[in-house]
């Protein structure tokens, strides 16, 4: 019985969220402009909103490269000009916060052997301005809710910031981030089925962005499979939490095996798989699930600890009545020690080896104090 009450435990640990989700609202210009590969010094960057009238301006250092901060993410028009006020090149852009260094990388001398002319970039039409403001009038009434949720998620006030978030969820329901946040605050508390139901719908609107069915929208980061896949992993891991919590065993195993084969990280995954299966009585599948966590992740403190235990029960009495376990049992539970010498399985662990007659490893994590 004691040892069925340390895996419930176990497994109720595994459920703390991971980080919270965060929605940038300002961002960056950053690029380099070259003239048939040579840097252009001092041109002038400047970015206008077109439906604000605002501009922010820069200048491009002796390598030809430049960065501009704390710009709201909207469309821009975006232009260089020479320190004789002379427009070199212009184009629409539009910033999400995500951009890498050469984001708006330009060489003038190909841009004007591309079109014949100077300032080749496409500039922006009447339908493009209207879509911008369209946008920006979204982003306008998101951002204000976005700073409000965020400041509740952070403080934990999860009753505070469902409400937003469904707020939020109503004037953008294409944003995964949203329903993830939305499904920690659920599940915090204690609302499990419309946990598993805003996952789901999360995890869908991920799971077309990782299979390509959404194409890639350089305007919304959330079409980006790089920041989509791993996210899919963590809802799928927070789904199948849910599902445990109402006592839906099947669902919950299904969900983690989905998020393992999504997860770049699938240790915690096949952990989760490991604990459940052992609560259901299914010793072979958790030693699997176990091996798998393991492998995953070989510093996984736990998962040699469960597996070990697993391992204990599957010993035979020999004829001199004496219990011997599976070969690789005590190396196992050792290894729970070398990990996590202060673990809050090491006296459990130790019991175990004591009672097989096996060597306990009593130096892991002690350090000898350097003489002065």
């Amino acid at each position: 019985m004691r040892t069925k009450a340390i895996y419930v435990a176990l497994l109720t640990a595994m459920f703390a969220l991971g980080p919270l989700a965060a929605w940038s609202q300002t961002s960056k210009g950053t690029g380099k402009i070259t003239d048939g590969g040579k840097p252009v010094a001092g041109a002038q960057i400047v970015f206008s909103d077109p439906t604000t009238s605002r501009t922010y301006k820069t200048k491009t250092d002796k390598n030809g490269d430049f960065i501009i901060l704390g710009v709201p993410t909207t469309t821009y028009q975006f232009q260089v000009i020479s320190g004789q006020g002379e427009t070199l090149y212009e184009s629409s852009v539009h910033l999400t916060g995500d951009e890498d260094r050469d984001f708006l990388k330009v060489d003038l001398a190909q841009m004007s052997k591309a079109s014949g002319q100077v300032g080749a970039g496409p500039k922006m039409t009447k339908e493009e301005i209207e879509k911008a403001k369209e946008q920006n009038a979204k982003a306008n009434n998101l951002n204000p809710l976005i700073t409000q949720a965020q400041q509740a998620l952070n403080a934990k006030n999860y009753e505070a910031a469902e409400p937003v978030l469904k707020q939020m969820i109503a004037l953008d329901s294409t944003r995964w981030q949203f329903y993830q946040a939305l499904g920690d605050a659920e599940s915090n508390l204690n609302k499990y089925e419309e946990a598993v139901d805003t996952y789901g719908k999360g995890i869908e609107l991920a799971n077309a962005v990782v299979s390509g069915t959404t194409p890639k929208d350089p305007k919304n980061p959330d079409t980006d499979p790089l920041k989509a896949k791993p996210a899919l992993g963590q809802m799928l891991t927070s789904q199948g939490n849910a599902y445990l919590k109402l006592k839906k065993t099947p669902e919950a195993l299904a969900a983690y095996n989905k998020a393992a084969e999504m997860s770049p990280n699938p240790g915690v995954a096949y952990f989760n798989i490991c604990a459940t299966q052992y609560n259901t009585g299914n010793i072979d599948g958790a030693l699997s699930a176990c091996d798998k966590a393991i492998a995953a992740d070989p510093n996984k403190a736990d998962a040699y600890f469960i597996k070990g235990s697993l391992m204990m029960g599957q010993g035979k009495m020999d004829a001199q009545g004496k219990y011997i376990p599976p070969d690789g049992t005590a190396e196992t539970l050792n290894k729970y020690l070398q990990l996590a010498p202060d673990g809050a399985h090491a006296k459990d662990v130790k019991d175990m080896l004591q009672g097989i007659g096996a060597k306990i490893e009593t130096s892991y994590g002690t350090q000898k104090k350097k003489k002065p």
